[in-house]
């Protein structure tokens, strides 16, 4: 069920669907330095990182008249300060989502879904050679 939201002006409708408060989302996440990428669930135990093709996907949204609330299910990179990293999404975000469709965002939710290790493996290995 795809639910938008609906505005009356002078010249007529304007419908925002909720994918695309989705997008927007998942692309002001994967901006904020720390974010390894968006979480497509968890399988087998290992939460599988998606890449900018799925940007929606691992993001959650409910959208009304006029208010937004956001889940996203995020990987960090390893060796991040997490609570400083979830804040700036958090904030990224909601301005991201405020300042292009004019919702007012009231909740944006947080969910680490696992964390990236690839980049700490490439420093170890420039340190062996």
């Amino acid at each position: 069920m795809v639910v938008e939201k609906k505005e009356m002006n002078e010249y007529g409708n304007i419908k925002i669907a909720d994918e695309v408060v989705g997008i927007i989302a998942g692309l002001a996440a994967t901006e904020v330095e720390g974010v390894a990428g968006m979480s497509g669930g968890i399988a087998g135990g290992i939460a599988e990182i998606l890449g900018r093709k799925n940007l929606s996907k691992g993001v959650k949204v409910e959208v009304g008249e006029r208010e937004a609330a956001v889940d996203l299910f995020i990987i960090v990179d390893y060796g991040v300060r997490i609570p400083e990293v979830a804040w700036n999404v958090q904030e990224n975000v909601k301005k991201a989502i405020e300042n292009m469709t004019g919702l007012n965002v009231v909740e944006v939710n947080i969910h680490v879904q696992g964390v990236n290790f690839k980049n700490e493996s490439k420093k170890d290995e420039a340190r062996v050679q």
